[in-house]
C-alpha cells in the first residue's frame, strides 16, 4: 500500500512538487512544497492524509476556504492524490514561518503590551472562524505562530468544526487539549461519563476560554486554577477553586489581568465574543500605561508547574481520563489522546518552526478523537503509566509489565500513535478512578 508519509523530494501531488518532508501527526504528513511551473511563488505547506478518503481533510479544507484573515494560514488548494488509484486527500496552505507563541515568549522579554497585541491577533482569527459558524476547538500557545514581523497566526484547524459539518467524533473526550477545556465541557464529560456516545458540541465561548488559558500561561508560565472534583455526602460534585490573579504571579498590567479574568469567566456568556475580546485587547494595547511595558519574566518564561502543584485540574483530567478508559473499552478502537498524555500533559512540546496548518508531533497531536492506525507501532512500555490500573486486573484486562491493559479487538499492528503493540495485538492502558480530595488543599 502507498505510504503517503514517505514522499521523496520531487514527487508531484496535483499541481505541487514536494521539496522536503517536515513531519507527521496523527492523520497527516506535512511537506514543504512548491507550485509546479511557478517555483518562485512558494514555499507552501502540503498536508497529505495518511489514510485514504479521510473525511477530516474535507472538513478542515471547507472551513479554511471560508476564512480570509492574515491571522489564519490561507488555503491555496485542495484535492486528491491518486497513487495506484487510491485517493488520498490533501490541502495546500500558505507557508507560515514563525515561532510558537510560548517559545516566542521565552526568547523575548515579553511585556503585557506585546501579549495584548499577540492575543488580539489570535482573537481576530477566532472572530473570523466564528463568523462562518466554525469553531477551532484546540486553541493553545502551541497552535499559535508568531512571525518575524510580530504577527500571530492561529494554526492547526485539524480539530475544527463548523455548523452542518459531517459528524466524525462520537465519543468522549471531545477534540482539544484537557488543560484548555472550558468548565462547561469538563462538566459535560463528567455528567455523561456513562454515555460515551453523547457528543459535546463546542461553542465559540469554548474557544474564548481556551484563549484565556493561553493568555494566563503565556504571562505566568502556569495554568489557571481549574475545576476541582470534590466528594460530598451526595457523591461527587464540581467546585471552583480560589482564583489566583495572574498579577500575583507576574507583573501583568491591570488591563491584561482584567481581560484574562474575563475570558476565563465561569459563565460562557460573560466571556464575550471573540470580536469583543479582540477589540478590548487592541484598545488595551494602545491605552495601557507604563506598567504594560514591564517585562513579565525578565525574558525567562516560567515553566509550567509539575502535576502535583496544579490545584484541581490534574485530578479532574485524570477523572476524565478514567472516563475515556471506559469509553475505549466499550467502543473498541477509539481515541487514546487523554490516556497517552497523562504522563507528560504538563510538559507540552513546542512545535517546529516554519510549518503551516499542521500537527506534526505525535506526542502532542490528538486534536481528533477518533482512533486511527497511523502506520507506526509503539511497544508497551516497561513500566505502567502514572495512574494506570495495576493488578489485580479486571475481567477484560490483561496484565502486561506491571500494568493493566485492554485489547482493541478490531485493531492489528501497526497500532498507530495512540495504542501499543504486545505480541501481535494492539492494547490501550486502563486507569483507576481518581480519588478526589475531600477537603481544600492547605
Amino acid at each position: 500500500m502507498t505510504n503517503s508519509a514517505g514522499l521523496a523530494p520531487g514527487t508531484e501531488v496535483g499541481a505541487w512538487r514536494v521539496m522536503s518532508y517536515q513531519g507527521q501527526g496523527a492523520y497527516g504528513a506535512v511537506y514543504r512544497a512548491e507550485r509546479v511551473g511557478d517555483e518562485g511563488a512558494g514555499p507552501f505547506a502540503l498536508k497529505l492524509a495518511l489514510h485514504p478518503l479521510d473525511p477530516r481533510f474535507e472538513r478542515e479544507g471547507e472551513l479554511l476556504a471560508r476564512l480570509n484573515t492574515p491571522h489564519v494560514p490561507r488555503l491555496q488548494d485542495r484535492g486528491w492524490w491518486m497513487p495506484e488509484g487510491t485517493p488520498f486527500p490533501y490541502l495546500v496552505m500558505e507557508w507560515v514561518e514563525g515561532v510558537p507563541l510560548y517559545e516566542w515568549g521565552t526568547r523575548h522579554a515579553l511585556t503585557s503590551r506585546q501579549a495584548l497585541r499577540l492575543l488580539a491577533h489570535a482573537a481576530r482569527a477566532l472572530e473570523a472562524t466564528h463568523a462562518v459558524e466554525g469553531v477551532h476547538r484546540d486553541v493553545k500557545g502551541d497552535n499559535i505562530r508568531v512571525r518575524a514581523d510580530g504577527t500571530a497566526v492561529l494554526m492547526d484547524f485539524g480539530s475544527s468544526n463548523y455548523r452542518q459539518a459531517q459528524t466524525l467524533t462520537h465519543q468522549h473526550p471531545p477534540p482539544g487539549t484537557p488543560e484548555y477545556q472550558s468548565p462547561e465541557s469538563q462538566r459535560f464529560q463528567w455528567e455523561t461519563r456513562h454515555q460515551p456516545r453523547i457528543r459535546y458540541e463546542a461553542q465559540p465561548a469554548d474557544d474564548v476560554y481556551a484563549l484565556g488559558v493561553t493568555a494566563y500561561r503565556l504571562c505566568t508560565g502556569q495554568y489557571p486554577p481549574g475545576l476541582e472534583l470534590k466528594q460530598t455526602e451526595e457523591g461527587f460534585e464540581f467546585e471552583d477553586p480560589p482564583w489566583v490573579p495572574p498579577e500575583t504571579l507576574a507583573p501583568v498590567c491591570p488591563e491584561l489581568a482584567a481581560l484574562i479574568r474575563r475570558m476565563l469567566h465561569e459563565e460562557p456568556e460573560s466571556r464575550g465574543s471573540a470580536a469583543a475580546v479582540a477589540q478590548a485587547l487592541e484598545r488595551a494595547a494602545k491605552k495601557a500605561g507604563r506598567a504594560a511595558d514591564q517585562p513579565l519574566a525578565g525574558g525567562q518564561h516560567v515553566a509550567p508547574p509539575p502535576p502535583a502543584s496544579t490545584a484541581g485540574r490534574p485530578a479532574l483530567v485524570a477523572a476524565l481520563g478514567m472516563c475515556l478508559g471506559m469509553a475505549v473499552w466499550w467502543l473498541g478502537a477509539q481515541s487514546l489522546d487523554r490516556a497517552k498524555g497523562l504522563a507528560d500533559r504538563h510538559q507540552p512540546a513546542e512545535g517546529p518552526v516554519g510549518l503551516a496548518d499542521s500537527t506534526l508531533d505525535a506526542s502532542t497531536a490528538g486534536p481528533s478523537a477518533e482512533f486511527e492506525q497511523g502506520g507506526m507501532t509503539l511497544d508497551v512500555p516497561e513500566k505502567p503509566f502514572p495512574g494506570q490500573h495495576r493488578p489485580p486486573c479486571g475481567k477484560h484486562e490483561l496484565k502486561i509489565n506491571g500494568g493493566c491493559w485492554g485489547r482493541l479487538s478490531e485493531a492489528t499492528p501497526p497500532c498507530g500513535t495512540r495504542a501499543y503493540e504486545w505480541k501481535g495485538m494492539c492494547y490501550v492502558p486502563m486507569f483507576d478512578p481518581p480519588r478526589p480530595s475531600t477537603s481544600n488543599p492547605p
